[in-house]
């Protein structure tokens, strides 16, 4: 381990955290208890920036909705480790049910942007890079030649978006429901959060209907008919982020899983 700048490390506990990326450990002693990010090549492939991270979670810091940031170093973050516990598939599914997500995630999206705007394009680009070349073909170039050609929707509202939002991000906490894991956060359109919620986590549409109801009681001059209309119109932007996401997770770890999630999305764009 490398030494973290703003902990003393002696009489520190350090224990690795699992998630599909990696790379946090887990800072414990005394009157503390953190959760040290690091920046590395792996996570600048992935788009990932922990300035960005840093940056993002300091404007949240009086919503009570995510970790509260500590230190920004050279190549780790630091932040609070919240307390309480990761729901599960079955639960994250009540929590989208009963509109208690649905109000965090119109909270998050009130807020002003950050000042780092998410660019799709770029992070397709920067993504296609890191691909195993020896799975790429012809009707894939074309394809990510199209998207490239292409500008993104016009957005609806630019707010902070989280990105990244389902049952192991989201936490049952004394506050309420906590968003971790903001390593993917930008500012962006509301709907293209809304589409990668809806696509990540396969919600069903009378599922994604609800949703959209209870989310629009909690957003000004939004119905929910406006959104489904730009939601649709990100969908195809979110698979393709979804599917070049999972090839380059793969090209990093070799692991079967990532393979496996991508099989549908490139039988859908006649990838094969």
């Amino acid at each position: 381990m490398q030494q973290f700048p703003a902990v003393k490390t002696a009489g520190c506990h350090f224990e690795p955290v699992a998630g599909l990326t990696g790379e946090s450990w887990r800072v414990t002693s005394d009157g503390l208890d953190l959760l040290a990010r690091l920046q590395s090549t792996d996570k600048a492939r992935l788009g990932v920036s922990r300035r960005r991270e840093f940056t993002l979670l300091q404007r949240m810091r009086s919503l009570c909705i995510a970790p509260v940031p500590y230190h920004m170093g050279r190549e780790w973050l630091l932040v609070e480790w919240l307390p309480g516990k990761v729901l599960s598939a079955e639960q994250f599914t009540a929590e989208a049910g009963n509109g208690e997500l649905a109000a965090l995630v119109a909270l998050l999206h009130r807020q002003r942007p950050s000042g780092y705007p998410l660019d799709l394009r770029q992070q397709f680009e920067r993504y296609w890079q890191a691909i195993d070349r020896r799975r790429l073909s012809p009707r894939w170039l074309h394809l990510q030649r199209d998207f490239l050609r292409q500008k993104p929707p016009v957005a609806l509202k630019v707010a902070p978006l989280h990105m990244d939002i389902h049952a192991g991000n989201l936490l049952r906490s004394p506050h309420g429901l906590q968003l971790i894991d903001w390593e993917y956060a930008a500012d962006g359109d509301i709907a293209l959060e809304l589409a990668a919620l809806f696509r990540g986590n396969r919600w069903s549409t009378p599922q994604q209907q609800a949703f959209l109801r209870d989310y629009c009681q909690n957003s000004a001059n939004i119905a929910p008919v406006t959104l489904q209309r730009q939601i649709a119109r990100w969908t195809p932007w979110v698979d393709y982020l979804m599917l070049l996401w999972f090839e380059v997770r793969w090209q990093q770890t070799k692991e079967a899983r990532y393979t496996e999630w991508a099989a549908p999305l490139r039988q859908t764009m006649f990838l094969w």
